[in-house]
């Protein structure tokens, strides 16, 4: 007789900034010779909302998307125009936005540049997670005069290691997935669907009667972390009164600090790295940052 364990269902999660980051970050490549300096910051509000629906996009002419940066988001009009590109997978919400001042051989590694950020937003430094709303700035970069000196073996590797860097000295973040829950229930059943929604972190939007019924409509939001055995607890409190539709609405940051393993986040991070099979705990800075 063989007995089965069922875990958790998983959720996904999403890792971002919140902060500009606290220094350049440099990063040096294998053979010494090449030298990248980064930054991370954090897109702002409604960005990565317009990435996904495709109001801002990498097929978008460049000065079309840049007067948009420019005009709804208060971007510098020649960094605007200067998007390397969007990732994970070409399209997602993080951008490279080319900072640089004059450098020589620049153009020569963006290709390595590009392959590194899509590498390292589709698996972030906290816990293998895609990134997203973080933009990542390229201020400096010194390069060897020799081209076969800085081919992708040597860039990519050290971009990403760059990108890790400017991600942890940026405050980072993890991002938990929430429903927008519509119950519909008597008013009698009320009390019970408050209840519920508190006990799961739950947030009520608006509440409207239906004209002409007993019925009520709550609208609230609710984490997807939470929302297991949310419809049976809201049935036993109500009596099977309640009827919940739950739908994916947007990201929130979740509260507390990844590093701290005793918060909510850093609680996530950990069993997500276990989950995956990684080492416990987050790398340590100095493992991605190097010194001149």
């Amino acid at each position: 007789q063989s007995t089965w364990e069922t875990s958790d269902p998983v959720v996904s999660y999403r890792e971002t900034v919140t902060e500009k980051s606290t220094q350049v970050c440099l990063s040096k490549s294998p053979n010494k010779h090449n030298r990248l300096y980064m930054t991370a910051s954090p897109l702002e509000d409604g960005i990565a909302e317009d990435i996904d629906k495709g109001t801002i996009g990498n097929r978008q002419d460049l000065k079309e998307r840049g007067r948009y940066l420019a005009d709804t988001y208060e971007w510098d009009i020649t960094e605007a125009r200067k998007i390397w590109c969007f990732g994970p997978d070409g399209t997602g919400p993080n951008l490279v936005v080319d900072v640089t001042k004059g450098v020589q051989y620049l153009n020569d590694i963006k290709d390595s540049v590009v392959a590194a950020f899509q590498w390292a937003t589709k698996e972030g430094v906290l816990c293998d997670e895609n990134m997203r709303g973080i933009r990542f700035d390229i201020h400096d970069v010194t390069l060897h005069a020799d081209a076969i000196h800085r081919g992708g073996g040597q860039i990519i590797p050290t971009a990403r290691r760059c990108m890790y860097a400017s991600q942890l000295t940026a405050e980072p973040r993890i991002l938990e997935p929430v429903y927008l829950c519509e119950v519909q229930c008597p008013s009698v059943a009320m009390g019970g669907v408050y209840s519920v929604m508190n006990k799961k972190r739950g947030v009520v939007i608006s509440e409207e009667r239906v004209e002409g019924t007993p019925m009520h409509i709550i609208k609230a939001h609710l984490p997807v972390l939470e929302s297991f055995g949310f419809t049976a607890d809201l049935r036993s409190q109500t009596g099977g009164q309640a009827f919940p539709q739950c739908v994916f609405d947007h990201w929130q940051v979740l509260s507390g600090d990844p590093f701290d393993p005793k918060s909510k986040s850093g609680e996530v991070v950990s069993v997500t790295r276990k989950r995956k099979g990684q080492p416990e705990g987050i790398p340590p800075l100095d493992r991605f940052l190097d010194k001149l």
